[in-house]
């Protein structure tokens, strides 16, 4: 790499202490044909490891829920729902990859994983399908038509709490859109459009509102509605037949396992861009990596998304993959590169950096 390509993780620490230094990143042009040239032959999705996880996941998950439920001791009950959580969360984060699917990739899989897993949990795919996409555009990615983006490290010190523990709300308001918006839109057009434009994208952008579904996504909307609505009765009915520990405690795994996610959303980026376009290499750097030998950032950034920096060099790389792409990109590039910058330590570390921002803008 030659010095205009550049830009080392120690070059790339002085810009970061002020604000813009993502204008002033031009893209390493050897890192992005590295990522390409590197990785064409582990770019196909494997199918055994893709079913055999998800629902490996998703019946672990139901499992331990049910057993939660029914057992009388506390301990064990919580222990069993810690499992639930865990094993829940990472068959919904399927839902990531599903976002990513070219046509033909995995032929019945995002059907199955909507009826074992996306409808159950109130989550379909629709609410991320030509959603999350829009979070890799190279020219929407950090600006205010970015649906996943925040500056959170240049907002005040009181919206971290608040972006965290707003997650926990995220079962009940799923439940009373199922419930609730959806039969009334089907009845009062306006509702149907904000509840479409605002209440259907997992979103953190409070200013995006999303287009109408394009191409084979429409009739698949009408039937993940259709199925959500149905299953939000079916539990809302469930009271009446087991009573309400069943649904409290099914309601708790979910604000759990929304909370989990937020926490990792939190630590995904750095949230550093003020809204200007960036460069590739640039969204990059503001995106974050935690490797190994760190087991833990697999607990709570599944599926992959412990490589998110990587991701968003390679959006179509199945999960199984990026950990030797990272590999081979480490190997290849060295300590020195730009690719080093993106890799960090553990969420702790990320959080306390983002908190450390915040405190300066009081």
């Amino acid at each position: 790499m030659n010095a205009e390509q550049t830009i080392s993780a120690d070059s790339a620490a002085p810009l970061r202490d002020g604000r813009g230094w993502h204008s002033q990143i031009a893209d390493d042009k050897a890192m992005l044909r590295a990522a390409r040239d590197l990785t064409k032959d582990i770019a196909d999705h494997r199918a055994a490891i893709y079913w055999t996880d998800m629902v490996g996941s998703a019946v672990a998950g139901y499992a331990a829920l049910a057993g939660a439920i029914l057992v009388d001791n506390t301990a064990v009950a919580v222990a069993l729902a810690v499992v639930s959580v865990l094993a829940l969360y990472r068959a919904l984060l399927f839902i990531h990859e599903i976002s990513h699917f070219r046509n033909g990739a995995l032929p019945g899989f995002r059907a199955a994983w909507n009826l074992f897993v996306g409808i159950p949990m109130l989550t379909p795919s629709f609410m991320y399908e030509q959603v999350h996409t829009l979070h890799h555009k190279r020219t929407q990615y950090g600006t205010i038509e970015d649906p996943e983006y925040l500056p959170l490290a240049l907002m005040k010190p009181w919206s971290l709490p608040l972006f965290v523990i707003i997650a926990i709300l995220a079962p009940v308001a799923l439940l009373i859109r199922f419930t609730v918006l959806v039969p009334l839109g089907a009845i009062i057009p306006a509702i149907r459009r904000l509840t479409w434009q605002r209440a259907s994208a997992l979103a953190i952008n409070p200013d995006f509102r999303r287009r109408a579904p394009e191409g084979d996504l429409a009739p698949r909307v009408l039937l993940q509605e259709a199925g959500g609505f149905v299953w939000s009765w079916l539990l809302i009915g469930s009271v009446f037949a087991f009573g309400w520990k069943p649904l409290l405690i099914a309601l708790g795994v979910a604000s759990a396992v929304a909370l989990l996610n937020q926490l990792r959303t939190l630590v995904a980026h750095l949230w550093e861009n003020e809204g200007e376009a960036m460069t590739v290499t640039a969204q990059f750097l503001d995106s974050v990596n935690v490797p190994p030998p760190g087991f833990i950032a697999e607990i709570w950034a599944p599926v992959g998304l412990r490589y998110h920096a990587l991701h968003h060099l390679m959006p179509s790389m199945p999960y199984h993959s990026l950990p030797e792409a990272h590999r081979r990109l480490a190997r290849e590039l060295g300590e020195s590169s730009t690719y080093h910058g993106a890799n960090h330590s553990g969420m702790g570390v990320l959080v306390a950096r983002i908190a450390r921002s915040t405190m300066g803008r009081r």
